[in-house]
This record gives C-alpha cells, sequence and structure tokens, in this order.
C-alpha cells in the first residue's frame, strides 16, 4: 500500500472529503470510558506539576494568532408574506392580525349532526348571552324566545325512532328534560340569522314594532360576538382541511425582486406549525393575483454594521478551566443515551463549541422572509471577512449542514433557499380533551380498513365512548322493536336438529364504519377507499335493516350535503400502522391580547394493523347442553 496518495486538486478533495486526513480537524477530543460525566466536571487537583500539564492539555499555554471579531457590516433583504390561498380556494391577503395556526386550522363547529341539534353546550351559552342582550328592552320578551318553536329546547320522545340520539344515552335524556321549556337555543338563532340577511331575530315572535330596530342592532351584536368566541371558517369556503388526505394544505407568497417567491404546505397535519412544514415550490411563479398583496410595509433595507457579541447562556462553562461557574446548570446529572442524539449534540455544543459562536442583533417582524445579501467582519487585527453561509449549494446535497432553511422543490438542480423563514405563529396553545376521535386500522383478513369511532361527540357537547354508545343505541332500538311487536321478549330459537348451523354474517359493532377498497374512476390500478356502512340487525325485526351511519363529524363528510356525498379517502393516507385522527377546542392569545378559539384536527401514526372479526357464510358450532337429569 503506497504511503503517499496524489491528489490532482486539492482543494476540491478537501471541499468534498475525499480522503481521510488528521489536519482536517482542528481539535482533538477525548472519548470517555465510563457514561457519567460527574468526576471529569469536578476538576480535581493534584500536584502543580499536575496542574501545569492540565494547562497545557486545555491549551491554555498555547499562543494562537485567530483574531475576535469587533465590528460587522450586514445586508439583509427582506420580504414579507402577503398571499395566502387554502388548499385550491381562492387566494386573499395574508392577516397578521390572526395567528396562522388557528386561520389554517379552524373547522366549522357542528352544529347539526343528520339534521338532529346538536353541541348543546354552546348553544345554552349563545342563548343566554342573547337572553341578557334583550333584557335591557323596556318589555321583557326572554319567555317568548324560550317557548317560540323555533328556539325552544323539546323533551326527547323515546317513542321516536329519530331521537335515538338523545334517548338511548341516560345522560342526554336528563339533560334535555330538565331544560326543556326552561332554556333558549341559541345556536337555532344563529343559524337562522346567518342562513339570510334578510332574517330577523323577532321573526314568529310578537314583539312591539317600537322594539324592532332595537332587537335588530342587539342580533348585529350577537353575530359579532360569537364570531370573535369562535373562530370559524366563513361559510363561502375558506378552509384548508382535505378529508380525501387527512390534512391540511395551504399556500403562501411573499414579493421578491425578481417576481415572487411561493410557499406550499401539502402535508400539515402534526399540530404545530412552524418553517419546516413549507417547503419553496419552484414550479410555481406566483399565486393568483390580489390587490394589495404587493405592499410589504416593511422599512427600505440598509447596510447595518453591529458589533458581535459572544454567545452567553445560563450554566455556560466559562473559558479559562480554573474558573468555575455556578451550580444552577449541573451538566454531570444529565443522562443521554447512546441515542439521544439532540441531547448528546446539546451537551457537546455547551461544553466544547458554545466560545467559538457569536451572535449579532437583528429584529424582524413576523412573517418576514430574511436573505443575507452581504456580511462583513472585522477582527481585532484589522483583517475584513466576507461571511458566506454555510448552506449554500444545491437543495438535493444531503451532506451540507444546514439549519432553518425551507426545501426547495418543483425545480431539478435548483440551489438551497438560505432565506429565513419567520411565520406569526404562538409558542403555546391550550388543547382541550379530544371531542372526536378515530382510529383507522387495516384488516387484512377482511381486506378493507376500518374507522373505529373510539370517542364520539354526544349531542349535548360532551364526549363518550364509541362502542358504549354503540352498545347503548343498539339496546335502545331493540327495546323499542320489542314494544312494538308487542311488548313481550321474543319466542325462544327452535331447538338445534345439528351441532352446526350456518350464518350469514358475524356482528360488527355499530361504531366500527367500513372503507372498503374501490378504483379510482378510469383508471383499473389505482385505488382508492369508500366509506361503506353496515346493517343494524335487530332480532324479530320484520322490516329490512337500516344502514349505519358515523356520528363523528370527521367520518360523517358529504352525508349532511344535500344531495348526500360519497366519501373518499387516498389509501396510501392508511398505511399498515394505521392512523389516529382527534379533533378538539385550541385556544391561545395573540400579539395584541386578543383570545382566539377554533376547532382542530390533527393525525397521527396508528398503532398497527386490526381485525373486527368479519365474516361472511359461516359454519358455526352451536353450543352443546347435556339433557335434563331424570
Amino acid at each position: 500500500m503506497p504511503s503517499s496518495v496524489k491528489v490532482a486538486n486539492i482543494q476540491e478533495a478537501l471541499s468534498r472529503r475525499q480522503f481521510s486526513s488528521v489536519t482536517m480537524w482542528n481539535r482533538l477530543e477525548g472519548r470517555p470510558r465510563t457514561t457519567s460525566f460527574d468526576r471529569a466536571l469536578r476538576a480535581e487537583v493534584r500536584d502543580a506539576l499536575w496542574m501545569i500539564t492540565k494547562q497545557w492539555q486545555m491549551g491554555e499555554i498555547r499562543g494562537s494568532d485567530a483574531g475576535s471579531p469587533v465590528f460587522a457590516k450586514l445586508q439583509i433583504d427582506t420580504t414579507r408574506l402577503t398571499k395566502y390561498q387554502p388548499d385550491a380556494l381562492a387566494t386573499q391577503l395574508f392577516e397578521y392580525d390572526v395567528p396562522l395556526e388557528a386561520k389554517v386550522e379552524r373547522r366549522p363547529l357542528p352544529f347539526l349532526l343528520g339534521g338532529r341539534a346538536v353541541s348543546l353546550d354552546i348553544r345554552l351559552l349563545m342563548g343566554r348571552y342573547w337572553l341578557n342582550l334583550i333584557a335591557g328592552l323596556a318589555n321583557n320578551y326572554a319567555n317568548a324566545f324560550i317557548t317560540a318553536p323555533a328556539y325552544a329546547i323539546v323533551a326527547p320522545d323515546p317513542k321516536q325512532k329519530r331521537e335515538a340520539d338523545q334517548c338511548a344515552h341516560p345522560e342526554v335524556w336528563q339533560v334535555f328534560s330538565a331544560l326543556a321549556g326552561r332554556a333558549m337555543d341559541g345556536g337555532a338563532l344563529y343559524l337562522y340569522l346567518k342562513a339570510d340577511p334578510a332574517h330577523h331575530a323577532y321573526d314568529g315572535i310578537a314583539v312591539n314594532a317600537a322594539d324592532q330596530p332595537a332587537i335588530d342592532d342587539l342580533a348585529s351584536r350577537f353575530l359579532a360576538w360569537f364570531d370573535r368566541q369562535f373562530y370559524q371558517p366563513p361559510p363561502t369556503g375558506d378552509d384548508a382541511w382535505v378529508p380525501a388526505n387527512l390534512e391540511y394544505q395551504f399556500s403562501a407568497s411573499a414579493p421578491v425582486p425578481a417576481g415572487e417567491k411561493v410557499y406550499v404546505a401539502d402535508e400539515y397535519y402534526q399540530g404545530r406549525l412552524d418553517w419546516y412544514s413549507l417547503d419553496v415550490d419552484g414550479s410555481h411563479a406566483s399565486l393568483p393575483v390580489v390587490p394589495g398583496s404587493d405592499v410589504t410595509s416593511l422599512p427600505p433595507i440598509t447596510v447595518q454594521s453591529m458589533i458581535p457579541k459572544p454567545v452567553s447562556f445560563a450554566g455556560m462553562p466559562n473559558t479559562r478551566w480554573w474558573s468555575f461557574e455556578d451550580k444552577k446548570t449541573n451538566f454531570g446529572d444529565i443522562n443521554a443515551s447512546t441515542t439521544d442524539l439532540a441531547k448528546l449534540l446539546f451537551i457537546e455544543f455547551a461544553l466544547v463549541y458554545a466560545n467559538d459562536w457569536f451572535v449579532i442583533p437583528y429584529t424582524l417582524p413576523s412573517g418576514a422572509i430574511a436573505t443575507i445579501r452581504g456580511f462583513v467582519v472585522t477582527n481585532v487585527f484589522g483583517e475584513r471577512l466576507w461571511i458566506q453561509s454555510a448552506d449554500q449549494g444545491s437543495d438535493a446535497n444531503w451532506q451540507r449542514w444546514s439549519m432553518f432553511t425551507v426545501n426547495v422543490r418543483g425545480k431539478q438542480g435548483a440551489q438551497a433557499d438560505t432565506s429565513l423563514l419567520l411565520l406569526p405563529t404562538v409558542p403555546k396553545i391550550h388543547e382541550s380533551p379530544a371531542t372526536e376521535e378515530i382510529l383507522l386500522v387495516r384488516d387484512e383478513v377482511a381486506d378493507m380498513v376500518w374507522g373505529i369511532e373510539k370517542t364520539i361527540p354526544l349531542p349535548t357537547g360532551d364526549a363518550k365512548p364509541g362502542l358504549e354508545a354503540a352498545r347503548q343505541t343498539l339496546a335502545f332500538f331493540q327495546n323499542q322493536l320489542a314494544a312494538t311487536l308487542g311488548g313481550g321478549p321474543p319466542p325462544p330459537p327452535v331447538p338445534p336438529a345439528a351441532p352446526i348451523r350456518y350464518e350469514v354474517m358475524s356482528s360488527v359493532p355499530e361504531n366500527w364504519i367500513p372503507f372498503i377498497p374501490v378504483h379510482v374512476p378510469g383508471n383499473n390500478r389505482t385505488i382508492q377507499l369508500q366509506r361503506a356502512a353496515l346493517p343494524r340487525i335487530l332480532d324479530g325485526d320484520p322490516n329490512p335493516p337500516v344502514k349505519v351511519q358515523p356520528r363523528t363529524v370527521l367520518l360523517r363528510e358529504g352525508l349532511d350535503q344535500t344531495p348526500a356525498q360519497t366519501y373518499f379517502i387516498h389509501q396510501e393516507e392508511v398505511s399498515r400502522a394505521g392512523a389516529r385522527l382527534t379533533q378538539a377546542f385550541q385556544r391561545t392569545r395573540w400579539t395584541d391580547g386578543s383570545v382566539f378559539t377554533w376547532l382542530r384536527v390533527r393525525k397521527q401514526t396508528g398503532r398497527g394493523e386490526g381485525s373486527s372479526g368479519l365474516a361472511f357464510d359461516q359454519l358455526v358450532d352451536v353450543p352443546f347442553k347435556s339433557p335434563p337429569k331424570a
């Protein structure tokens, strides 16, 4: 083996790291023999020779001609997001008085499911607020609105099949019966006023003509109040949620000297929105034109001169070995395994590289996109150094060092986008317990996907386990059938004459909604998942079985439209691991102090495949019963 290697271009070989070389590195770091750093951080003292050796080891005796930065000149080109487009809907101006999470994630509040009133807790809140508004009128109209047929809360009737959503669950039945004739349904008033601007709150109610203008003003205040309380998409359509993909999709753009920079987020479902959720789309030159989108309201670009400052943080080790830090941060108490890469990188930065970094302040507004055009640093020796970005080069080069940069797609061989995107998002969001929880699991035996409603919303607004609600609903219909047929129990089955019996289909809980694979129209290879329905089979029912419908908003997609629409899910969205969907209320506070509350959907990875036990055309063993003893 030759002792030397001929290199044609040493600069290119070093930049590509084609050959291993000790001279490539400026540090020699020891490898710890134990997983504990306690003794290494004690800085134990021995004799004088040991102390001099330790100083030599830490580099305190060796001189260095490296110069510290003392002066910096910086020019940053800044622009700002000015357009926003949810999914493939109309493009609009980017809003900065609303958190971006709320703008993207908001979902309409469910007031009706299958034509039945739900979200009673919110309806009561709205009713109380309306009654407080009209309390200041000269005439008392509270009882008129409470008893009005359009806004009244009616007690459930257990004899009606369509009221099974209320009568099948005792807690729901009790609440509706207790509130009947005593409270007002404010949600019905809200929906009536929103349906047509010509509607009035006093329609169908005997109201003094002199009070009608005042009630119209109060109705406007009522609508504005509720729209402030819950941030929802408008009825015209501004929803970024794509049901077929089980994720949010949106685009945003900012004006640049070369035209427009377009950012795309077509796979956002994690629940934490930040710069890494978006990609630069090189295939789109711009979004549709919106008046006023060329104005960023940013100050003109200037060259700024600043003094660099060394990076510092609480518990940072001092640069000299014999300078002891306080005990507020105990690095010796950090336990990191070999798989805790983030923790190991943090410890390495804090203990080894922290004093090599300098910082210069630069203030950016939310929604800004900053690109460094020029950066010159002057050190203590008067040398001026031109600083280039560490992650420049091809965006496809995965070996380049990169942090806080957005991927570029849709353009072959595109250069890396080294700009910094600062989205107008919030650091903390309060989340309510899930109102809906759905597990999408693959059943390879039945060759289908099941949407398991693990948690469903009750008409009162509370949540209930889906399996328990399904059992109560089935028991309600079975008891109602028994009462219809005469009130007595069904006749006993005929004693079997054989040890086996034929079973057409096994039963599945009603909270298991089937999704069957079907071909995409016009394609014989591509498969998608279509929502189907299982029959509700009641013992002794002479009528044909009815279809079991989902009780969650997420799985009822298209059912409440006129006419009802079929719901499809792309097959690749449900992997072998499955998926978990949750819908819950979110609440946060914006920079101006305003509070935003919205309904959000989040998707997570499931827990693997499942089996429903669904089978057709089976021979089932009949339980053996020993003959009675004589």
